[in-house]
């Protein structure tokens, strides 16, 4: 008896040990397991060093840009504001084109930093400056100013996620990293082509390509001329529909938002 005791003493200590490692490796698992889904969603991907970079590179921008706007000539800054109505984006521009015509160079240059600093940290509102560029320069100036910011953002966007970015798109899309990934493999022979209809076509997002292409291994060169190249038609359609815009006359808020969607 006492043996039988001991046996089944045995098995039930064994039962409990199976059980208890086959708890642990659903929690090893990890992304099988909605907590330690939930789990790992809660902690901030980034380390101290990596956020500090981030703020580095933040504020040196910033101070470039303050620095930019302190050398350029005083304006009436109560007449510029972000544009909610089509009244509003007309006036804005009958602002703005009487300064770009006074003093064209400060004008460009003040654009031109404030429409990258706004790519590179993907700040909403390049739609504006587009639209702008458009109404402002006319389409074939407008769309050569238009690409020329959109690709110089892009670049300082792909090498700031090249410096800390990984943790951040492993953290936000982990899923269409992982989609990513598996298709620039099957392309390496084509990517030229391939991130040509990336950029062309709404496939993935613009943000996303910019965050993921240095992760993914894709070279500068291949990413820079697929940009450059494949970010004219969307463009040439934003600065085409801004030049189009009739600036005299009233329209409502829905017209502006037709024009943004375009």
């Amino acid at each position: 008896m006492a043996a039988a005791r001991n046996v089944a003493a045995g098995d039930g200590s064994r039962v409990f040990r199976d059980e208890e490692e086959s708890v642990n490796g659903k929690v090893k698992e990890g992304d099988e397991s909605p907590t330690a889904k939930r789990f790992k969603s809660e902690r901030f991907p980034l380390t101290h060093w990596e956020f500090a970079a981030f703020v580095g590179v933040f504020l040196l921008f910033v101070t470039g840009l303050f620095c930019i706007y302190l050398t350029m000539p005083a304006a009436d800054y109560g007449k510029l504001k972000l544009p909610r109505t089509i009244a509003d984006l007309r006036l804005l521009k009958d602002n703005l084109a009487t300064y770009a015509q006074d003093y064209p160079v400060p004008f460009i240059i003040g654009y031109c930093s404030t429409y990258i600093f706004m790519q590179t940290f993907m700040i909403p509102g390049t739609i504006f400056m587009s639209l702008l560029a458009g109404a402002l320069f006319g389409v074939i100036r407008g769309l050569i100013l238009v690409v020329f910011n959109a690709t110089a953002g892009a670049s300082s966007c792909f090498f700031l996620s090249k410096l800390i970015g990984r943790p951040l798109v492993s953290w936000f899309w982990p899923e269409k990293l992982r989609f990513f990934q598996a298709e620039i493999a099957k392309r390496r022979e084509k990517l030229l082509n391939y991130m040509l209809f990336l950029r062309i076509t709404p496939s993935l997002p613009n943000l996303f390509i910019n965050l993921a292409s240095p992760i993914v291994d894709i070279p500068f060169h291949i990413f820079f001329l697929a940009t450059l190249i494949g970010l004219i038609p969307a463009s040439y359609i934003t600065v085409r529909v801004s030049f189009s815009i009739p600036f005299h006359g009233y329209h409502t808020d829905v017209a502006v938002l037709s024009y943004s969607f375009l």
